[in-house]
């Protein structure tokens, strides 16, 4: 019996490389390209519509984005996997895309046919990420491992488990505004700018 083959949403502000994108996957008999976009707010459209298995989208695109899109897009399709690519390499970039929770990130430098694989291990539920994204992640969580201090630690745990920042300071017996101030020091040690950003950090972390 047939598999379903992966359903997919392709997004980029330029043409050439929409349709080269759709011309590879078209030609592969497991993927199927439901819809192309040309920048966020069609993205949206397409995602609501379609409600794809894979999203393969641009960072910078007009109107909105696709790091702005990814929180949308996991609102209105819970289930679909976004995978970034850029022709940017820089640890801004990389920082940016680890930190919004995406499934995958792809230079536009690599081989096109890896495009193809990716979608396939994004789908299988595994991360995809340039050896420079990971050598770059290494590093971070070296870093913060020896940054965040036991009282931030603690701080960082129970806002992991979903408590507000009353309630961590009547667990800890502190002020609110001393745990607004370890949580700035812990969204600058970590990079991140929310809660949920700190927490994902803190559980995939954690010893």
């Amino acid at each position: 019996m047939n598999k379903r083959p992966i359903r997919v949403i392709l997004a980029d502000d330029h043409a050439l490389v929409l349709e080269g994108l759709r011309s590879l996957i078209t030609a592969e008999p497991d993927i199927q390209v439901v819809a192309t976009a040309t920048d966020g707010e069609r993205l949206l459209d397409a995602v609501a519509r379609f409600q794809p298995d894979v999203v393969v989208s641009d960072v910078q695109m007009p109107y909105l984005d696709g790091l702005a899109c990814l929180p949308r897009i996991r609102q209105s399709s819970p289930h679909t996997r976004v995978l970034f690519l850029t022709a940017y390499n820089d640890g801004q970039t990389l920082q940016s895309v680890l930190a919004s929770g995406a499934d995958g990130l792809l230079l536009k430098t690599a081989p096109p046919e890896q495009t193809v694989q990716a979608i396939r291990q994004v789908m299988a539920g595994q991360m995809v990420f340039p050896a420079a994204a990971r050598r770059w992640l290494g590093m971070r969580q070296e870093e913060t491992a020896v940054t965040i201090s036991e009282r931030e630690n603690e701080v960082l745990a129970l806002v992991a488990e979903g408590l507000t920042n009353a309630q961590v300071a009547q667990r800890l017996h502190v002020s609110a505004n001393t745990v607004k101030f370890h949580l700035k020091n812990i969204y600058e040690q970590l990079n991140v700018t929310n809660r949920t950003e700190a927490s994902r950090w803190f559980l995939e972390n954690r010893d």
